[in-house]
Protein backbone atom coordinates (compact mmCIF):
# COMPACT_ATOMS: atom_id res chain seq x y z
CA UNK A 1 0.00 0.00 0.00
CA UNK A 2 1.29 3.41 -0.92
CA UNK A 3 2.42 5.99 1.93
CA UNK A 4 -0.39 8.76 1.69
CA UNK A 5 0.19 12.45 2.55
CA UNK A 6 -1.65 11.68 5.85
CA UNK A 7 0.95 8.80 6.96
CA UNK A 8 4.02 11.02 6.32
CA UNK A 9 2.33 14.04 8.13
CA UNK A 10 1.27 11.57 11.18
CA UNK A 11 4.42 10.05 11.46
CA UNK A 12 6.56 12.98 11.32
CA UNK A 13 4.32 14.48 14.34
CA UNK A 14 4.16 11.30 16.21
CA UNK A 15 8.01 10.19 16.40
CA UNK A 16 8.82 14.20 17.16
CA UNK A 17 6.42 14.28 20.03
CA UNK A 18 7.73 11.15 21.01
CA UNK A 19 11.49 11.61 21.36
CA UNK A 20 10.81 15.32 22.48
CA UNK A 21 8.80 14.22 25.66
CA UNK A 22 11.53 11.34 26.05
CA UNK A 23 14.00 14.03 26.11
CA UNK A 24 12.41 16.43 28.98
CA UNK A 25 11.11 15.87 32.74
CA UNK A 26 7.55 14.59 32.77
CA UNK A 27 6.27 17.46 34.48
CA UNK A 28 6.88 19.52 31.74
CA UNK A 29 5.20 17.71 29.22
CA UNK A 30 1.73 20.33 29.57
CA UNK A 31 3.57 23.78 29.48
CA UNK A 32 3.50 25.39 26.40
CA UNK A 33 7.18 25.67 26.31
CA UNK A 34 7.14 22.06 25.28
CA UNK A 35 4.69 22.00 22.60
CA UNK A 36 6.76 25.13 21.03
CA UNK A 37 9.80 22.52 20.92
CA UNK A 38 7.59 19.66 19.30
CA UNK A 39 6.22 22.61 16.76
CA UNK A 40 10.15 23.09 16.04
CA UNK A 41 11.07 19.72 15.44
CA UNK A 42 8.09 18.60 13.72
CA UNK A 43 8.71 21.82 11.40
CA UNK A 44 12.14 20.83 10.95
CA UNK A 45 11.66 17.60 9.99
CA UNK A 46 8.97 18.41 8.00
CA UNK A 47 11.53 20.29 5.81
CA UNK A 48 14.07 17.35 5.69
CA UNK A 49 11.27 15.73 4.38
CA UNK A 50 10.06 17.51 1.83
CA UNK A 51 13.52 17.89 -0.08
CA UNK A 52 13.69 13.98 0.14
CA UNK A 53 10.73 13.82 -1.49
CA UNK A 54 11.62 16.21 -4.13
CA UNK A 55 14.55 14.36 -4.97
CA UNK A 56 12.72 12.32 -7.60
CA UNK A 57 14.17 9.25 -6.16
CA UNK A 58 12.91 5.84 -7.95
CA UNK A 59 12.92 4.49 -4.39
CA UNK A 60 10.97 7.37 -3.11
CA UNK A 61 8.67 7.09 -6.12
CA UNK A 62 7.82 3.78 -5.32
CA UNK A 63 6.65 4.18 -1.11
CA UNK A 64 4.12 7.00 -2.77
CA UNK A 65 3.02 5.12 -5.34
CA UNK A 66 3.83 8.20 -8.00
CA UNK A 67 5.80 11.75 -8.27
CA UNK A 68 2.18 13.00 -8.39
CA UNK A 69 1.53 12.16 -5.38
CA UNK A 70 5.01 12.86 -3.84
CA UNK A 71 4.44 16.08 -4.68
CA UNK A 72 0.84 16.71 -3.09
CA UNK A 73 2.63 15.57 0.16
CA UNK A 74 5.49 17.89 -0.70
CA UNK A 75 3.03 20.64 -1.02
CA UNK A 76 1.56 19.95 2.43
CA UNK A 77 5.11 19.38 4.39
CA UNK A 78 5.99 23.07 3.21
CA UNK A 79 2.19 24.03 4.58
CA UNK A 80 3.08 21.99 7.91
CA UNK A 81 6.54 23.21 8.37
CA UNK A 82 5.10 26.72 8.22
CA UNK A 83 2.16 26.39 10.34
CA UNK A 84 4.46 24.86 12.93
CA UNK A 85 7.36 26.75 12.80
CA UNK A 86 5.18 30.05 13.29
CA UNK A 87 3.99 28.34 16.56
CA UNK A 88 7.30 27.83 17.41
CA UNK A 89 8.61 31.01 17.27
CA UNK A 90 5.83 32.84 19.03
CA UNK A 91 6.09 30.46 22.00
CA UNK A 92 9.14 30.82 23.29
CA UNK A 93 10.66 27.05 23.65
CA UNK A 94 12.63 27.33 26.58
CA UNK A 95 11.98 26.35 30.61
CA UNK A 96 14.24 27.05 33.74
CA UNK A 97 13.87 22.85 34.48
CA UNK A 98 15.42 21.87 31.49
CA UNK A 99 19.02 21.62 31.10
CA UNK A 100 19.64 24.22 27.47
CA UNK A 101 22.86 24.36 26.21
CA UNK A 102 23.80 24.50 22.04
CA UNK A 103 24.77 21.67 19.83
CA UNK A 104 26.81 24.67 18.22
CA UNK A 105 28.41 27.44 19.64
CA UNK A 106 27.81 30.92 17.60
CA UNK A 107 27.62 34.42 18.86
CA UNK A 108 24.45 35.97 20.52
CA UNK A 109 24.56 38.04 16.88
CA UNK A 110 24.43 35.47 14.73
CA UNK A 111 22.22 33.43 17.07
CA UNK A 112 19.49 35.49 16.76
CA UNK A 113 19.79 36.31 13.33
CA UNK A 114 19.75 32.73 12.45
CA UNK A 115 16.60 32.50 14.40
CA UNK A 116 14.57 35.23 12.03
CA UNK A 117 16.18 34.42 8.97
CA UNK A 118 14.97 30.75 9.51
CA UNK A 119 11.23 31.47 9.86
CA UNK A 120 11.75 34.30 7.01
CA UNK A 121 12.90 32.09 5.03
CA UNK A 122 10.58 28.96 5.43
CA UNK A 123 7.88 31.59 4.93
CA UNK A 124 9.23 32.85 1.54
CA UNK A 125 9.87 29.26 0.30
CA UNK A 126 5.83 28.54 0.79
CA UNK A 127 4.40 31.46 -0.39
CA UNK A 128 6.36 30.95 -3.77
CA UNK A 129 5.64 27.57 -3.84
CA UNK A 130 1.80 28.40 -3.67
CA UNK A 131 1.94 31.71 -5.65
CA UNK A 132 0.07 30.61 -9.16
CA UNK A 133 0.58 34.20 -10.14
CA UNK A 134 4.08 33.94 -10.63
CA UNK A 135 5.24 32.62 -13.98
CA UNK A 136 6.58 28.95 -13.50
CA UNK A 137 10.07 29.97 -15.62
CA UNK A 138 11.01 32.38 -11.83
CA UNK A 139 9.02 30.52 -9.86
CA UNK A 140 11.62 27.42 -10.79
CA UNK A 141 14.92 29.60 -10.11
CA UNK A 142 13.74 31.05 -7.14
CA UNK A 143 12.62 27.74 -6.03
CA UNK A 144 16.26 26.23 -6.09
CA UNK A 145 17.03 28.69 -3.20
CA UNK A 146 15.05 26.11 -0.70
CA UNK A 147 17.80 23.91 -0.68
CA UNK A 148 20.39 27.05 0.72
CA UNK A 149 17.16 28.40 3.08
CA UNK A 150 17.23 24.69 4.62
CA UNK A 151 20.41 24.92 5.58
CA UNK A 152 19.96 28.13 7.40
CA UNK A 153 17.33 26.79 9.79
CA UNK A 154 19.41 23.66 10.27
CA UNK A 155 21.65 26.46 11.56
CA UNK A 156 19.55 27.83 13.92
CA UNK A 157 18.53 24.51 15.46
CA UNK A 158 22.14 24.02 15.99
CA UNK A 159 23.00 26.81 17.52
CA UNK A 160 19.79 27.73 19.73
CA UNK A 161 19.90 26.79 23.67
CA UNK A 162 17.48 23.69 23.92
CA UNK A 163 17.34 20.19 26.04
CA UNK A 164 17.81 18.31 22.90
CA UNK A 165 21.60 16.98 22.52
CA UNK A 166 22.68 14.68 19.42
CA UNK A 167 23.08 11.74 21.39
CA UNK A 168 19.52 12.52 22.61
CA UNK A 169 16.50 10.39 20.76
CA UNK A 170 15.30 13.76 19.09
CA UNK A 171 18.83 14.80 18.43
CA UNK A 172 19.35 11.41 16.61
CA UNK A 173 16.10 11.80 14.79
CA UNK A 174 16.76 15.56 13.14
CA UNK A 175 20.37 14.84 12.70
CA UNK A 176 19.04 11.52 10.64
CA UNK A 177 16.57 13.12 8.96
CA UNK A 178 18.22 16.53 8.55
CA UNK A 179 21.24 14.54 6.54
CA UNK A 180 19.10 12.64 4.26
CA UNK A 181 17.83 15.94 3.72
CA UNK A 182 21.00 17.57 2.50
CA UNK A 183 22.24 14.73 0.58
CA UNK A 184 18.59 14.82 -1.26
CA UNK A 185 19.14 18.57 -1.78
CA UNK A 186 22.52 18.75 -2.94
CA UNK A 187 21.34 15.21 -5.18
CA UNK A 188 18.73 17.43 -6.70
CA UNK A 189 20.49 20.68 -6.93
CA UNK A 190 23.58 19.42 -8.36
CA UNK A 191 23.68 15.86 -9.58
CA UNK A 192 19.95 14.85 -10.80
CA UNK A 193 21.08 16.51 -13.98
CA UNK A 194 23.59 13.90 -14.63
CA UNK A 195 22.85 11.10 -12.79
CA UNK A 196 18.57 10.73 -13.13
CA UNK A 197 17.70 8.17 -15.50
CA UNK A 198 16.08 9.39 -18.90
CA UNK A 199 18.22 10.34 -22.76
CA UNK A 200 19.04 12.66 -25.34
CA UNK A 201 16.23 12.90 -28.35
CA UNK A 202 16.00 14.39 -31.36
CA UNK A 203 12.74 15.81 -33.02
CA UNK A 204 11.72 13.85 -36.27
CA UNK A 205 8.20 15.14 -36.44
CA UNK A 206 6.00 17.67 -35.40
CA UNK A 207 2.27 18.02 -36.08
CA UNK A 208 0.23 21.59 -35.08
CA UNK A 209 -3.58 21.35 -34.97
CA UNK A 210 -6.34 23.71 -32.91
CA UNK A 211 -3.80 24.80 -30.42
CA UNK A 212 -2.07 21.45 -29.82
CA UNK A 213 1.25 20.00 -30.95
CA UNK A 214 2.62 16.24 -31.43
CA UNK A 215 6.00 15.78 -30.68
CA UNK A 216 8.01 12.47 -32.23
CA UNK A 217 11.46 12.05 -30.74
CA UNK A 218 14.05 9.55 -31.67
CA UNK A 219 16.93 8.68 -28.98
CA UNK A 220 20.20 9.96 -29.81
CA UNK A 221 22.21 7.05 -28.73
CA UNK A 222 20.51 4.90 -26.09
CA UNK A 223 16.81 5.42 -24.83
CA UNK A 224 15.15 4.61 -22.24
CA UNK A 225 12.20 1.26 -21.21
CA UNK A 226 9.05 2.63 -20.22
CA UNK A 227 5.50 0.98 -19.59
CA UNK A 228 2.63 2.67 -21.16
CA UNK A 229 1.01 5.61 -19.71
CA UNK A 230 3.84 6.75 -17.86
CA UNK A 231 5.12 10.58 -18.50
CA UNK A 232 8.37 12.39 -18.33
CA UNK A 233 10.04 15.70 -18.04
CA UNK A 234 11.00 17.60 -21.24
CA UNK A 235 13.00 20.12 -21.68
CA UNK A 236 14.39 20.97 -25.66
CA UNK A 237 17.83 23.02 -25.90
CA UNK A 238 16.66 25.63 -27.51
CA UNK A 239 16.49 29.43 -25.99
CA UNK A 240 13.11 29.70 -23.74
CA UNK A 241 12.48 25.88 -23.87
CA UNK A 242 15.51 24.78 -21.64
CA UNK A 243 12.51 24.66 -18.35
CA UNK A 244 11.69 20.87 -17.94
CA UNK A 245 7.88 20.39 -17.91
CA UNK A 246 5.97 16.80 -17.65
CA UNK A 247 4.07 15.38 -20.41
CA UNK A 248 2.35 11.73 -20.75
CA UNK A 249 4.25 9.79 -23.08
CA UNK A 250 1.73 9.26 -26.01
CA UNK A 251 3.38 5.93 -27.24
CA UNK A 252 4.07 2.88 -26.49
CA UNK A 253 8.01 0.91 -26.07
CA UNK A 254 8.90 -0.27 -29.08
CA UNK A 255 12.68 -1.20 -30.49
CA UNK A 256 13.45 1.88 -32.47
CA UNK A 257 13.10 4.08 -28.76
CA UNK A 258 10.81 6.78 -30.06
CA UNK A 259 8.54 8.54 -28.09
CA UNK A 260 5.92 10.78 -28.88
CA UNK A 261 4.12 14.04 -26.94
CA UNK A 262 0.64 15.29 -27.54
CA UNK A 263 0.59 18.59 -25.53
CA UNK A 264 -2.32 21.40 -25.45
CA UNK A 265 -0.88 25.26 -24.99
CA UNK A 266 -2.58 26.17 -21.67
CA UNK A 267 0.48 28.32 -20.37
CA UNK A 268 3.69 30.09 -21.69
CA UNK A 269 5.88 27.41 -21.93
CA UNK A 270 3.45 25.04 -23.83
CA UNK A 271 2.56 28.31 -26.35
CA UNK A 272 6.34 28.70 -26.78
CA UNK A 273 6.50 25.00 -27.47
CA UNK A 274 3.79 24.94 -29.97
CA UNK A 275 5.25 27.91 -31.78
CA UNK A 276 9.05 27.46 -31.51
CA UNK A 277 9.17 23.49 -31.81
CA UNK A 278 11.21 22.39 -35.03
CA UNK A 279 12.64 19.16 -36.49
CA UNK A 280 15.64 18.54 -35.45
CA UNK A 281 15.82 19.94 -32.15
CA UNK A 282 17.72 18.39 -29.54
CA UNK A 283 15.85 18.01 -26.39
CA UNK A 284 16.19 15.57 -22.74
CA UNK A 285 13.96 13.44 -21.52
CA UNK A 286 14.21 12.70 -17.88
CA UNK A 287 12.20 9.53 -17.62
CA UNK A 288 10.30 7.50 -17.11
CA UNK A 289 7.91 8.72 -14.18
CA UNK A 290 4.20 7.42 -12.42
CA UNK A 291 2.08 4.20 -11.83
CA UNK A 292 -1.11 4.90 -13.95
CA UNK A 293 -1.43 1.33 -14.88
CA UNK A 294 -4.25 -0.60 -15.78
CA UNK A 295 -6.00 -2.54 -12.86
CA UNK A 296 -5.21 -5.98 -14.27
CA UNK A 297 -8.28 -7.35 -11.35
CA UNK A 298 -10.55 -5.50 -13.20
CA UNK A 299 -13.83 -7.17 -15.03
CA UNK A 300 -14.89 -4.17 -16.42
CA UNK A 301 -12.71 -0.87 -17.55
CA UNK A 302 -13.72 2.38 -18.53
CA UNK A 303 -10.83 4.95 -19.66
CA UNK A 304 -11.90 8.25 -19.54
CA UNK A 305 -10.01 10.62 -21.39
CA UNK A 306 -10.88 14.69 -21.92
CA UNK A 307 -9.16 16.89 -24.29
CA UNK A 308 -5.15 16.11 -24.35
CA UNK A 309 -6.09 14.05 -21.37
CA UNK A 310 -6.71 11.46 -23.68
CA UNK A 311 -2.54 11.39 -24.22
CA UNK A 312 -1.89 8.07 -21.72
CA UNK A 313 -4.94 6.14 -23.22
CA UNK A 314 -3.11 6.59 -26.53
CA UNK A 315 -0.15 4.50 -25.02
CA UNK A 316 -2.21 2.40 -23.94
CA UNK A 317 -4.03 1.24 -26.80
CA UNK A 318 -0.60 0.62 -28.41
CA UNK A 319 0.62 -1.59 -25.58
CA UNK A 320 -0.32 -4.93 -27.28
CA UNK A 321 1.16 -6.69 -24.22
CA UNK A 322 -1.19 -6.59 -21.20
CA UNK A 323 -4.42 -7.68 -23.91
CA UNK A 324 -7.94 -7.87 -22.22
CA UNK A 325 -9.34 -4.62 -24.42
CA UNK A 326 -12.84 -6.63 -24.65
CA UNK A 327 -13.51 -5.26 -20.97
CA UNK A 328 -12.29 -1.78 -21.75
CA UNK A 329 -14.94 1.05 -23.02
CA UNK A 330 -12.54 4.24 -23.98
CA UNK A 331 -14.98 7.47 -23.46
CA UNK A 332 -13.24 10.45 -25.51
CA UNK A 333 -14.46 13.73 -24.02
CA UNK A 334 -13.64 16.38 -26.37
CA UNK A 335 -14.55 20.01 -28.32
CA UNK A 336 -15.47 19.39 -31.34
CA UNK A 337 -14.15 22.46 -32.83
CA UNK A 338 -10.66 21.95 -31.43
CA UNK A 339 -10.32 17.79 -30.97
CA UNK A 340 -6.58 17.06 -31.06
CA UNK A 341 -6.00 14.24 -31.60
CA UNK A 342 -9.18 14.02 -34.03
CA UNK A 343 -11.97 11.77 -32.91
CA UNK A 344 -11.15 9.56 -36.43
CA UNK A 345 -7.53 8.90 -35.09
CA UNK A 346 -8.90 7.67 -31.62
CA UNK A 347 -11.20 5.73 -33.66
CA UNK A 348 -8.65 4.40 -36.01
CA UNK A 349 -6.19 3.61 -32.70
CA UNK A 350 -9.62 2.15 -30.73
CA UNK A 351 -10.25 -0.38 -33.56
CA UNK A 352 -7.14 -1.60 -34.16
CA UNK A 353 -6.83 -2.82 -30.76
CA UNK A 354 -10.53 -3.84 -30.56
CA UNK A 355 -11.38 -1.49 -27.99
CA UNK A 356 -15.02 -0.21 -27.47
CA UNK A 357 -14.87 3.79 -28.29
CA UNK A 358 -17.76 6.11 -26.61
CA UNK A 359 -17.05 10.04 -28.50
CA UNK A 360 -18.58 12.17 -25.74
CA UNK A 361 -18.59 15.80 -27.48
CA UNK A 362 -19.24 18.32 -25.24
CA UNK A 363 -23.27 18.57 -24.00
CA UNK A 364 -23.25 14.90 -24.81
CA UNK A 365 -24.84 12.47 -22.08
CA UNK A 366 -22.70 9.69 -23.65
CA UNK A 367 -20.50 9.74 -20.44
CA UNK A 368 -23.04 8.70 -18.31
CA UNK A 369 -24.83 6.59 -20.14
CA UNK A 370 -21.50 3.99 -20.50
CA UNK A 371 -20.85 3.96 -16.78
CA UNK A 372 -24.93 3.53 -16.38
CA UNK A 373 -24.44 0.30 -19.04
CA UNK A 374 -21.22 -0.79 -17.03
CA UNK A 375 -23.10 -1.35 -14.08
CA UNK A 376 -25.73 -3.03 -15.66
CA UNK A 377 -23.64 -5.89 -17.38
CA UNK A 378 -21.05 -5.78 -13.96
CA UNK A 379 -21.08 -5.50 -10.50
CA UNK A 380 -20.36 -1.58 -9.69
CA UNK A 381 -16.90 -2.89 -7.12
CA UNK A 382 -15.88 -4.84 -10.25
CA UNK A 383 -16.30 -1.60 -12.27
CA UNK A 384 -12.37 0.44 -12.79
CA UNK A 385 -12.38 3.80 -13.98
CA UNK A 386 -9.19 5.18 -15.09
CA UNK A 387 -9.64 9.01 -15.58
CA UNK A 388 -7.17 11.75 -16.88
CA UNK A 389 -8.59 15.39 -17.53
CA UNK A 390 -9.35 18.55 -15.64
CA UNK A 391 -10.79 18.87 -12.16
CA UNK A 392 -14.14 19.76 -13.35
CA UNK A 393 -14.75 17.05 -15.04
CA UNK A 394 -13.16 14.66 -12.16
CA UNK A 395 -15.42 15.74 -9.68
CA UNK A 396 -18.41 14.94 -12.49
CA UNK A 397 -17.27 11.66 -12.64
CA UNK A 398 -17.04 11.14 -9.01
CA UNK A 399 -20.50 12.36 -8.72
CA UNK A 400 -21.82 9.59 -11.47
CA UNK A 401 -19.87 6.97 -9.43
CA UNK A 402 -21.57 7.82 -6.20
CA UNK A 403 -24.66 7.42 -8.10
CA UNK A 404 -24.26 4.22 -9.53
CA UNK A 405 -22.61 2.65 -6.96
CA UNK A 406 -19.27 2.33 -7.87
CA UNK A 407 -17.12 2.39 -4.92
CA UNK A 408 -14.88 5.93 -4.52
CA UNK A 409 -11.34 3.31 -4.63
CA UNK A 410 -12.20 2.50 -7.81
CA UNK A 411 -11.24 5.43 -9.67
CA UNK A 412 -7.64 5.91 -10.57
CA UNK A 413 -6.06 9.18 -11.60
CA UNK A 414 -2.99 11.07 -11.61
CA UNK A 415 -2.04 15.05 -9.72
CA UNK A 416 -0.31 17.33 -12.36
CA UNK A 417 0.03 19.92 -10.29
CA UNK A 418 3.41 19.67 -9.68
CA UNK A 419 3.82 23.45 -7.59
Amino acid sequence: MAIKTWHTLGGIAFISTLTVLLQIPSFTWAHSATLSLIAGVAALVCMAVSCILASRWRIVEALYGGLDRIYETHKWLGIWALLLATFHFVFKAKMGQWELAPIMELSNYWTRMLRQLSLVALGFIVILALNRNIPYQVWRWWHKLSGPLFIIVILHWLSFESPITLESPAGIWLALTCTLGVVAALYKLLLYQFLAPGGTYKIVAVTQAHGSVQLELTPIGKGFPFQAGQFGFLSIQEKGLREPHPFSIASSYNENGNIRFVIRTLGDYTKALHDQAKVGMVADVKAPHGRFKRIDSAQKEVWIGAGVGITPFISWLKDRDTGHFERVSLVYCFEPSRAFPTLERIQELSTQAAVHLVPNPSGSDALENTLAQAVQSTRPDQVHISFCGPKGLLKHVKSLMEKYAIPADNIHYELFEFR
